[in-house]
């Protein structure tokens, strides 16, 4: 099964949560924070990747939570 990897998007002055290759969001909020929150457990849900942009639309932050069989070798604390 192929997860399909969460991202949190600017879209205006809103903040998005979309599925990859999905043009319409799942949800929209005001805040960044309140979209990571509610997309970070759809991410843990699926054995996805949740991945956080920057106003600008370029990658703030990346969290795996699949199964990778590459892990990073650097860990962060």
């Amino acid at each position: 099964m192929t997860h399909v990897n969460i991202h949190v998007v600017p879209h205006g002055n809103k903040w998005e949560v979309k599925r990859e290759g999905n043009p319409s969001p799942i949800s929209s909020h005001n805040l960044k924070d309140r979209a990571i929150d509610f997309g970070r457990p759809l991410a843990k849900n699926q054995g996805s990747e949740f991945v956080i942009h920057r106003k600008d639309g370029t990658i703030q932050d990346k969290d795996s939570y699949g199964k990778d069989p590459c892990p990073p070798k650097d860990k962060r604390y």
